[in-house]
């Protein structure tokens, strides 16, 4: 009985083109065949081979015109977030182009944003996710992009003062005063945007803790000085991981010995907000905070729809503009 075929190599790496095939000496109709499986027109992959995230978006490219460049939350995605669907896939090209392909979407422009060798620039994407995604996805990706320096708040800025008619540009200036460079995860940075829109004080991020001898006891993810209060937001890891669990009860035993008050909050948690930061307000009211109760207003409900457009939007980011961005938000 013959030997089946040998697989290439690079079908056992990802999704590969027709072209790719017949060039390795492979067949239409061995492609055809039980080993292969068409992901996208004249895109394939192995069988055995298990697509990954980046491979989805890889193969969305590959079935498109080169000219095609990865955008909007594929692009971001591509940076490290889990954020957003997989799919469709968002590619962005240029001129009339209207091959329509099930999960891929396609944005048409007629000039292109900033791109580098993986697809519209970070910065780029960011700009076009603003023109449809609620602020609070606004504010992960934002600080993620912030603190893997794949983009900066100038960056942003710049990308949209060179397009300002561009969908999303507008849009920016309104979400920029929201982002901070120290938020180490995802989940910080949703907790720290709930802090804010409800109007308690704003606190300083992944600061240093100090006893009263003055030496770093630890970092808080969320910390109110004036309070000594730190709000920290326990992943799985904390859990799961025996070190780190054993560090946890060492710091929080420090912040016991320097009067250091804190509230922990988790992922179950999270999924009430109104009530995490009901929680959070207890606390400060029991450190000496007199100021105004958290409020469930406009402001908050601003975080979970679309951004709405801060001044004229014929004029928001005007090309001769020499305004800076929005400063970062103050801490203390």
């Amino acid at each position: 009985m013959p030997r089946p075929p040998q697989i290439p190599d690079f079908a056992r790496e990802g999704p590969f083109t027709r072209a790719q095939a017949r060039a390795a000496g492979m067949s239409d109709r061995r492609l055809q065949g039980r080993q292969f499986v068409r992901v996208h027109p004249r895109v394939w992959r192995w069988a055995g081979y298990r697509m990954t995230p980046s491979d989805w978006q890889i193969a969305a490219q590959l079935a498109m015109p080169e000219r095609a460049r990865l955008s909007h939350v594929s692009r971001i995605q591509r940076t490290g977030l889990d954020v957003g669907p997989l799919h469709p896939v968002h590619l962005t090209i240029t001129g009339d182009h209207h091959l329509a392909v099930e999960g891929i979407f396609l944005h048409r422009t007629v000039v292109m944003p900033p791109t580098d060798a993986v697809g519209v620039t970070p910065a780029a994407a960011f700009v076009q996710c603003c023109a449809s995604m609620p602020l609070l996805d606004l504010v992960v990706i934002g600080d993620h992009l912030l603190r893997v320096e794949a983009a900066t708040p100038e960056e942003i800025a710049a990308v949209a003062r060179l397009h300002p008619w561009r969908p999303g540009a507008a849009h920016v200036r309104s979400v920029l005063p929201w982002l901070h460079p120290r938020s180490w995860s995802p989940k910080e940075s949703e907790l720290r945007a709930y802090v804010v829109a409800s109007g308690l004080p704003t606190p300083e991020v992944n600061a240093e803790i100090r006893g009263f001898d003055g030496t770093v006891i630890g970092i808080g993810d969320l910390w109110f000085p004036r309070r000594r209060l730190v709000v920290e937001y326990e992943g799985r890891q904390h859990a799961e991981d025996p070190r780190q669990f054993r560090r946890d009860i060492e710091r929080y035993a420090a912040f016991r010995d320097h009067d250091v008050a804190y509230v922990q909050v988790t992922a179950a948690m999270t999924a009430d907000p109104t009530a995490v930061v009901q929680r959070i307000h207890t606390a400060l009211v029991r450190r000496g905070y007199d100021g105004s109760p958290p409020r469930f207003g406009a402001r908050w409900g601003s975080l979970f729809c679309g951004v709405r457009i801060s001044g004229d939007p014929a004029t928001v980011w005007r090309v001769d503009s020499v305004d800076e961005p929005p400063p970062l938000p103050e801490t203390g």
